[in-house]
């Protein structure tokens, strides 16, 4: 029989995690599921098959860790036509039944059919899978009856729906996969009306809107929830008003999740469960949220912009980061008070440069975000697994708390309107003022924007909508000098707080390295970016040269007035345009190896962010950082 299964580890439903999700061998699979928190697991027959634990081995060890076994699957191509072929799939039926028994789960899922053998008649496949039950049953077991997108003939929810139903018996059941149901466009709102006692196991996972075959679309780009396009709180909440009751499971296959550190994406993995029953749960009623039993997490509060970004500098890059905020219009403010840090203010832009980060080069090390509420929102950042980091504070110095990004960033929580009983209390004033001549009129940061390691960009995409309660705004790919950029961008509702992440498509491994590895740049915001470019350039500011065929093709292209063109192209300024709005910005040169500033001017609704000018971007830094690495400048 079934061994008793583990009470909950986790607030809300229960969670589990398909062991196909993971990198490594079962073990590894089940000690990072283990460690993340989930409630059990799914395992996937190909891990026990390679595992040199027997099946009551298995169960041991996940007793052990306080999971149960909540699936056992898959098992392929059970109806079929020629009845050597069935008897064949009962006798194979009868051996996993015997694993089953050892694991001490009672629930195997059955996928339809993609066998030559697979019959196109429902009526005979419920006869077939109500007499299979009929087998489990004696023995204490279900079967979970699973529609393929690619099924050869039962491929929608619906139809596997209807050959439940016929078939009838209380050991067979439904199991819904919002992958094999969305991929197709189907509509889930069916599932409300499907009863919850025949919903046998639930499997999530998100996806990227893809046009390609809807096999290696599963096969390779599946997520999990929060990180795709699919949307996933309207589907759960179809499941849920049915009156399912079982756990909330993860079925992913990803090519980067199943090559990364099993412990970190399992973490990811439930943050994600975590995040996405928050979703749901502000789509259901009052009455069926609490049926449903969901996890409420700390509200994210109001956030009110960038108070800070902090730069790690060395030696070698102090003095080049110095010299671009002072010509950028800067002033260093304060010196801290027991740390090797200075923080450079204009407007309500504020830059910390750290120089005892122990970091190479120059980096964004932190990101310090205005929040109405510091508490409320580290506790949130500890409910999505994301625990504090911890500080070294001297005496007298302000409390912030901070926690880690997946690409190492830490994010402090600020107090809006703390002042100088906040964290700028801890800077000694240095009586410096503005920089001689005219104003660059920053006025705050606009956005912050951090190229991701290749594994970590749907992680970290996760991490700031979920903890920050961000919301993606802006996704586009960039066919980049050097390979395909992938950007995304979150955002709060007002705005405040903007967040750019990019990656490159394929890693770079050769000796070839022709970009810049891991960019990240802060853009600050001003209201003419023209003038403030003039006055950069004339504190001798470290712009980026744009070459002439740029603006011709921008004459071609838009039009912008020859007035306007012909101070961009003295200056270096680019230029976007849309429906909305326009978009002015210019660029320094790389400093300290991967760090650049921008300076940006929004008119009207324009809420993008230039990608178009992207591409003569990174070309201009290649030719920056070629010249420099020739003897030619020093940057």
């Amino acid at each position: 029989m079934p061994a008793t299964r583990a009470a909950a580890r986790t607030a809300g439903i229960r969670t589990a995690l398909a062991t196909v999700c993971l990198s490594g061998t079962l073990e590894d699979k089940l000690a990072a599921a283990a460690a993340a928190g989930f409630d059990g697991v799914e395992v996937f027959e190909p891990d026990f098959v390679a595992s040199p634990w027997s099946a009551g081995e298995v169960r041991a060890r996940c007793a052990d860790l306080g999971m149960s076994i909540d699936l056992y699957q898959p098992f392929r191509d059970f109806d079929a036509d020629d009845p050597e072929v069935l008897a064949a799939n009962v006798r194979r039926a009868d051996h996993k039944f015997d694993v089953m028994e050892k694991l001490g789960t009672d629930l195997l899922l059955i996928c339809s059919s993609v066998s030559p053998h697979a019959l196109d008649d429902d009526d005979r496949i419920a006869e077939q899978l109500h007499q299979l039950a009929g087998r489990a049953a004696e023995r204490g077991l279900r079967l979970c009856y699973e529609a393929l997108a690619w099924g050869r003939f039962v491929n929608t929810y619906e139809r596997s729906w209807d050959i439940v139903r016929t078939a009838d018996h209380p050991a067979l059941g439904l199991c819904v996969d919002s992958f094999h149901i969305l991929s197709r466009g189907s509509d889930p709102a069916g599932i409300a009306e499907i009863p919850g006692e025949k919903l046998f196991f639930l499997q999530l996972a998100d996806a990227p809107h893809m046009t390609m075959d809807v096999l290696q679309w599963s096969r390779h780009y599946r997520l999990f929830p929060g990180q795709g396009a699919f949307d996933l709180s309207a589907f759960l909440g179809h499941v849920l008003t049915a009156g399912y009751t079982g756990p909330l499971s993860l079925e992913v296959f990803n090519d980067v999740f199943r090559q990364s550190d099993p412990a970190r994406a399992a973490v990811d993995a439930l943050r994600s469960l975590l995040a996405l029953q928050e979703e749901t749960a502000d789509r259901l009623s009052p009455d069926a949220r609490a049926r449903a039993g969901l996890l409420e997490l700390p509200h994210p509060p109001r956030l009110g912009g960038h108070a800070f970004v902090e730069l790690a500098v060395d030696g070698g890059s102090t003095g080049a980061v110095e010299r671009a905020l002072e010509a950028l219009g800067f002033a260093r403010t304060g010196q801290h008070r027991s740390k090797p840090v200075q923080l450079w203010e204009q407007g309500d832009s504020r830059v910390l440069l750290n120089a005892g980060a122990g970091r190479a080069g120059a980096s964004i090390a932190a990101l310090g975000i205005e929040t109405e509420d510091a508490v409320a929102s580290t506790r949130r950042a500890q409910a999505l697994l994301s625990p504090v980091l911890p500080r070294t504070r001297g005496q007298a110095e302000a409390d912030l708390s901070a926690v880690a990004a997946p690409d190492g960033t830490s994010v402090f929580f600020c107090a809006t309107g703390a002042g100088e009983r906040g964290w700028r209390g801890d800077f000694t004033p240095t009586g410096a003022g503005a920089p001689d001549g005219p104003p660059v009129g920053i006025t705050h940061v606009d956005h912050v924007a951090l190229a991701q390691p290749f594994d970590h960009f749907d992680e970290a995409a996760l991490f700031y909508r979920s903890v920050l309660g961000l919301r993606p705004q802006h996704s586009s790919e960039v066919a980049a000098p050097f390979g395909l950029v992938r950007n995304r961008t979150v955002s709060d509702q007002a705005g405040a707080v903007r967040i750019g992440l990019s990656v490159s498509v394929l890693r770079r491994g050769t000796e070839w390295q022709p970009g810049v590895t891991d960019p990240q740049h802060v853009a600050f915001a001003c209201p003419d970016a023209v003038a403030a470019a003039r006055a950069a350039r004339a504190a001798g500011a470290p712009l980026l040269d744009i070459p002439d065929n740029y603006y011709d093709d921008l004459d071609a292209r838009l039009a912008p007035p020859p007035s306007l063109l012909a101070e961009m192209r003295e200056l270096g300024v680019l230029y976007d345009r849309d429906a909305d709005g326009e978009f002015l910005h210019f660029y320094t040169e790389i400093l300290g190896g991967r760090l650049f500033l921008e300076v940006v001017q929004r008119i009207g609704g324009y809420a993008g962010y230039g990608e178009l000018n992207s591409p003569v971007r990174m070309a201009a830094h290649r030719r920056q950082r070629a010249a420099s690495a020739s003897g030619r400048r020093d940057t």
